[in-house]
């Protein structure tokens, strides 16, 4: 029979576990931000769609160029919520491994430090990930010079 934990222990074993909760916290928020991400992409992906098949010359090779840059950004952005997911289940068996050790009073402080430092790379990794979907994002959100320096005819201004 496994001899029950007193409830100090499990007190303090919930204190050691409210640090990597709150990182769960975080990457929940950082998951958000990606999630939001990725819906404004594929919004603007099924926009570029009906212009992909609708446009010729010019304006249907810039969609097509911006159609393939969305495509690309929707990887990256899915990268990124792998790995933040990824990162969360780690976090997630650091919890777990916590509360065993605790429970049968095994020593699991390596499984334990391991797993969060898993986490922790797996997580700067999606960091990067998302970095490389702004830097993506910003290059290809340009206002085209034919737009900011457009004039107005003087025929059109007449009428």
């Amino acid at each position: 029979m496994i001899p029950l934990p007193q409830v100090s222990q499990v007190a303090q074993t919930i204190q050691l576990a409210l640090a990597p909760v709150f990182l769960l916290a975080g990457i929940g928020a950082f998951l958000n931000v990606c999630v939001s991400r990725l819906a404004r992409i594929i919004d603007r992906a099924r926009a570029v769609e009906e212009w992909v098949l609708s446009t010729r010359g010019k304006e249907h090779d810039r969609m097509v160029s911006e159609i393939r840059v969305l495509d690309r950004r929707m990887s990256v952005v899915n990268g990124a919520i792998f790995l933040s997911v990824a990162s969360a289940c780690a976090v997630c068996l650091v919890v777990i491994l916590l509360f065993a050790g605790n429970l049968f009073n095994a020593h699991l402080g390596t499984p334990v430090a391991i797993l969060f430092s898993l986490a922790m790379v797996l997580q700067a990794a999606a960091f990067g990930t998302f970095i490389q979907e702004i830097r993506l994002a910003s290059r290809t959100i340009h206002i085209r010079n034919e737009v900011l320096y457009h004039k107005v005819e003087e025929e059109e201004e007449a009428a």
